[in-house]
């Protein structure tokens, strides 16, 4: 099966691709499309984000296509930066920025509980949509700590941990993090149509 990533952060294709491997799919990017259309994320919420995303790439493309929309989720600040985790310091905002932002805005909260959520969908046309969830709980550190990941990984430390996403090893981050976890579901569903033809 030939899937097209329905994304151009190198770092979302890289996970993505790490934790789909050995599977029988065929990975295509939007560079391998270069005339697709930029898809503006309006939606409310990350499902229905993920879905446009989707449904424009694989109608654009004829191929089946996967779709990422993923955030940050605090609860002291009403789930805020949520599906405006990506641009939550302002449109054109780089990951130091929008850390920044979000320490500066938890300066002086207490309860620090939050949790990343994923939704991954899938669609073979604008007909034939799944989507698929994951979540990973945690908490916000006072500072960032770690070299890898991206986004908000230096400031997350997972539920049980007392390291951050961006200290941990792909690996490692991968078993914990929303976005495995979807894959993960989406895997399973895979196999099953994988299965089927």
């Amino acid at each position: 099966m030939e899937i097209v990533l329905a994304t151009r952060n190198k770092k979302k294709i890289e996970e993505i691709k790490r934790i789909t491997e050995g599977m029988a799919v065929t990975i295509f990017t939007l560079d391998d499309f270069p005339g697709c259309p930029e898809v503006e994320e309006d939606g409310t919420t990350f499902e229905e984000n993920a879905i446009k995303k989707a449904v424009t790439v694989a109608e654009f493309t004829g191929k089946p296509s996967l779709a990422d929309d993923s955030g940050l989720e605090v609860y002291a600040l009403k789930r805020a930066p949520g599906t405006l985790s990506a641009r939550y310091a302002g449109e054109g905002a780089d990951d130091r920025k929008n850390v920044e932002k979000l320490l500066k805005e938890m300066h002086s909260v207490k309860e620090r509980k939050a949790r990343f959520v994923c939704c991954i969908a899938l669609a073979l046309n604008e007909y034939s949509v799944n989507a698929f969830f994951g979540y990973s709980d945690g908490d916000i550190g006072m500072e960032p700590r770690g070299l890898n990941g991206f986004g908000y990984d230096p400031v997350f430390y997972p539920a049980g941990y007392s390291k951050t996403f961006a200290e941990m090893s792909d690996k490692e981050k991968d078993l914990l993090s929303h976005r495995g976890r979807a894959l993960e579901e989406l895997k399973r569903n895979l196999a099953e149509k994988l299965k089927d033809r």
